[in-house]
């Protein structure tokens, strides 16, 4: 669907369709699915005027682009700032935000500390804890904030013990990572509200990333040993455990939320869960895809591609709207509906291709986790109120969501 344009070839983005719309305007993040709509059937390729930048949101253009490394650079930044021109805010993240070669030996040492073995050494632990806290929370009461009592509190509670982080301090990393998303992002009000702690937030997560702080035996200290290995530098140790605490919390969460949330808006889904726990994998993937915790990422073009008929320049940012390409009924029959019987694979929630989301085996077995608990003792979810959001410029949240649950 993409082809990479010779060096030196005129570029010209003429014929490709313009938008006024700002996808990080409030109004729009409330309730982005509109312009998603309109983006994809503008065509596809949309230059969205506001910012200067290229968008793809049709599934085809969106999946062909993540997998396409070469002509799709990360390395420039996955927000809007270019890091050919402008200074990032923290050191660059070695798996996200940097391409062959500088990427591989990081993902390679990831993909091995985050692999079956460790799921299998998590799997039990990790469902005891989901069958202890769903009894603490449904032991003060049936109904509840969803968010606060279940989709925060079971990351927090398994996933920085799994790192190997001491327990003290562990809440600064939502504000952190819910900043480090938002920087994503123009420079909004989103980002002018979590500037003010980036140094506090930023100084504690760093800390938390040296040996001598993270517990002999869990993930951080399995990426530091493969430092030992020469695997990784010394040097690259810190930032890659550090991509763990940036991205491995606030998604997951947001995850479990648009799980709880589905099955409160298709209560027959919910039963057919109860009726089959194997289910719990697919609807956690059917959620990503539905929910997209994970609304949108950047890339900037590497030489002049073309994308149909439209070329874009050399340089250009070009905004990826995975949530869109995963509600497009091109790819997906009845897209906007949460259906278990759907085979939700190759959806872009965790991206595609050599970035795609290192982590999201963990993020399963947390979902699986706390959803098998629940089906044991909870017949049904209703929402018990009127739900809100959370706005952020790359996520889709909730700030809360209240639900009550009927046991049985």
């Amino acid at each position: 669907m993409t082809t990479t344009v010779p060096p030196g070839t005129a570029a010209s983005a003429t014929g490709v369709p313009h938008s006024d719309v700002d996808p990080f305007a409030h109004d729009v993040l409330e309730d982005p699915l509109p312009m998603h709509a309109a983006l994809r059937e503008a065509g596809p390729v949309v230059h969205l005027d506001r910012y200067d930048v290229f968008a793809l949101a049709r599934y085809d253009d969106v999946h062909a682009a993540l997998v396409d490394w070469q002509g799709f650079q990360s390395s420039a930044g996955v927000g809007l700032s270019n890091f050919r021109y402008e200074e990032p805010w923290r050191p660059p993240s070695l798996l996200l935000e940097a391409d062959p070669p500088r990427h591989d030996a990081p993902r390679r040492v990831l993909q091995k500390v985050l692999g079956p073995r460790a799921l299998r050494r998590l799997r039990e632990g990790w469902a005891a804890d989901a069958e202890l806290l769903v009894d603490e929370v449904l032991s003060r009461a049936t109904a509840f904030d969803a968010v606060a009592e279940l989709s925060t509190a079971f990351p927090l509670r398994v996933f920085p013990d799994a790192v190997g982080i001491p327990k003290g301090g562990r809440e600064r990393l939502l504000p952190y990572g819910n900043h480090a998303f938002n920087a994503f992002g123009p420079d909004n009000d989103l980002v002018a509200k979590g500037t003010p702690r980036v140094a506090e937030l930023s100084g504690w997560v760093n800390a938390q990333c040296q040996r001598d702080v993270l517990s002999p035996a869990g993930f951080g200290a399995d990426i530091w040993a493969a430092s030992d290995r020469g695997d990784i530098t010394p040097e690259q140790a810190p930032l890659v455990v550090r991509s763990l605490l940036t991205a491995g919390v606030d998604t997951t969460v947001h995850a479990i939320s648009a799980i709880l949330y589905a099955f409160a808006t298709h209560p027959d889904q919910w039963q057919r869960l109860r009726e089959d726990p194997s289910l719990a994998r697919v609807a956690f993937d059917e959620a990503v895809r539905w929910e997209s915790p994970v609304q949108t990422f950047f890339r900037t073009a590497t030489t002049d591609v073309r994308v149909h008929d439209v070329l874009i320049p050399e340089g250009s940012k070009i905004l990826m709207f995975l949530a869109a390409a995963n509600r497009d009924p091109r790819r997906w029959a009845d897209p906007d509906r949460y259906d278990l019987s759907r085979d939700p694979s190759g959806h872009v929630g965790f991206g595609m291709g050599i970035h795609q989301c290192v982590g999201q085996h963990v993020a399963r077995l947390e979902a699986e986790s706390i959803l098998t608990a629940l089906a044991r003792r909870v017949a049904t979810i209703e929402l018990d109120g009127p739900p809100v959001r959370h706005h952020n410029n790359t996520l889709r949240a909730w700030e809360s969501l209240p639900v009550r649950l009927t046991l049985g």
